[in-house]
């Protein structure tokens, strides 16, 4: 008959004692070790790691946590002025170049051929 229960198996251990199968300790697997380089770290605990590691302590931890954000938002305000300004600039010297152009006609032309002709002659 299938449903009768399975019969419990008995193991005889090595010192020669009975044990029932079910009971028998588990292996052992040995220590779990787990090793990570710090590369593998995220970037934005890399510095943490580093400072943990060497022996540093928690105070350059707390401030590469509070500095490293703060150094980057600085440093990203600084890119986007001079970026601002770069493109004041581009738009100041087009405007001076489009307003010399449109005022200078035919008599700026004459002229600086006259100043021209005047320097060959050694006047």
């Amino acid at each position: 008959m299938n449903n009768l229960p399975e019969p419990v198996r008995v193991v005889q251990l090595p010192d020669g004692t009975h044990v029932y199968a079910d009971q028998l300790p588990a292996a052992y697997t040995g220590p779990q070790v787990v090793h990570q380089h710090i590369h593998q770290a995220p970037p934005d605990r890399t510095v943490q790691r580093i400072a943990l590691g060497s022996g540093v302590g928690a105070g350059a931890v707390a401030a590469g946590v509070y500095f490293g954000p703060l150094l980057i938002g600085a440093l990203t305000a600084i890119a986007a002025n001079l970026a601002f300004l770069a493109f004041l600039a581009l738009v100041l010297g087009w405007g001076v170049h489009t307003v010399v152009k449109a005022v200078g006609g035919p008599e700026g032309t004459q002229a600086m051929k006259n100043v021209a002709k005047a320097r060959r002659r050694g006047k």
